[in-house]
């Protein structure tokens, strides 16, 4: 594995009273710096700024939710990389801050610049550490939360690996806490677990929880990237997951997708509307390699404009998949039900969800 995106979620970081644990992050270098000696990229993902901050100020008791965050977040992420440089610095390696929103990757350009960025860090032997700008992250500028972030990472730096470390040893078979509950140690693709025995509640400081994380190690998967939910407190379990010991839940991933079809996957901007099909033509999708043709569409719903992602979806309005689209929403029209015409989307820009 030439490329990994390790992302370190709060409870790794974070003490019981949510204060950084120095001797956590300590640990987390330590193997950072192993893995990069045998020659192993490595991106990180990194909560913690929110914690840095609780321990270096005290906000008055009236102040909003998401002021607090901000405020947090914008001394602690500070201290943060202070942390990170002076314990990267012990092994001769440089460190770089990354701030990223949703909007960063809003479009196939901005998608490029931060690939670009990442790129030209990596190629310099620096470690990239990205996180949320919770500065100004709110309401539709935010990811669901560094999990999210940690998987459109993955993707667009076209990395082969990706580990989401937590508190807990992986996914479990069974009502988490059951003393007869294992951790499932392989998901395979077409795996159907059942969700319902994973934990839906938030993480103690952060924003995610389980159910997350097992959603996003999912969809990782589909796209080419073999994801790993493990269990950060445990010693060396990067070089365990690296060296393929049996650690964690591995979500083995699928064939690769191109670059190009992993931003379509992660793209959130395609909203603007959908294109929806018969079962024939959802059939076809599914089963073979098939763009979307004019003649299985039923109707277009919404605005859009040539070049879009757009959702497609079935008569049931279940998602299918996304794509970009060869035609705007009002040319499209015309065109559905009619045989002979040309793609709506190419297989080249079609992602399919499931």
């Amino acid at each position: 594995m030439q490329k990994i995106v390790v992302k370190i979620g709060t409870n790794v970081l974070s003490r019981p009273d949510g204060l950084l644990d120095i001797t956590a992050i300590s640990q987390i270098v330590d193997q950072v710096a192993e893995v990069k000696k045998r020659g192993v990229e490595v991106i990180l993902v990194s909560s913690g700024a929110v914690g840095a901050g609780r321990s270096l100020t005290v906000l008055p008791e009236d102040a909003g939710r998401i002021v607090q965050r901000q405020v947090l977040a914008a001394v602690g992420q500070i201290k943060l990389m202070s942390t990170y440089a002076d314990l990267f610095g012990r092994y001769g390696l440089l460190c770089a801050q990354v701030l990223a929103t949703r909007e960063d990757f809003r479009d196939r350009r901005h998608y490029l610049n931060m690939r670009n960025c990442l790129a030209a860090l990596l190629r310099d032997n620096i470690v990239p550490i990205v996180n949320e700008n919770d500065v100004i992250s709110v309401s539709e500028l935010m990811f669901t939360d560094n999990d999210e972030l940690a998987g459109l990472v993955a993707a667009l730096s076209g990395a082969q690996g990706l580990v989401i470390l937590s508190n807990v040893d992986g996914v479990f078979d069974g009502p988490p806490g059951h003393p007869e509950s294992r951790v499932i140690a392989e998901v395979l693709p077409g795996d159907r677990i059942q969700q319902g025995f994973i934990d839906p509640v938030r993480s103690s400081f952060g924003r995610g929880g389980m159910l997350t994380k097992f959603r996003f190690a999912q969809k990782a998967a589909r796209v080419g990237i073999a994801t790993w939910i493990a269990n950060g407190k445990h010693p060396g379990i990067l070089s365990d997951i690296l060296s393929g010991k049996p650690t964690g839940t591995c979500f083995r991933p699928k064939a690769a997708v191109n670059t190009l079809k992993r931003w379509i996957a992660y793209d959130h901007t395609a909203r603007k509307g959908a294109i929806v099909v018969n079962a024939g033509a959802e059939n076809a999708l599914r089963s073979q390699v098939s763009s979307l043709l004019p003649v299985g569409v039923v109707r277009i719903e919404g605005d859009f404009e040539k070049g879009d992602l757009v959702r497609i979806v079935s008569e049931k309005s279940a998602l299918i998949g996304f794509g970009k689209v060869q035609l705007g929403a009002e040319a499209a029209r015309k065109v559905v039900g009619l045989k002979g015409k040309k793609p709506l989307v190419h297989y080249d820009y079609l992602y399919l969800e499931v």
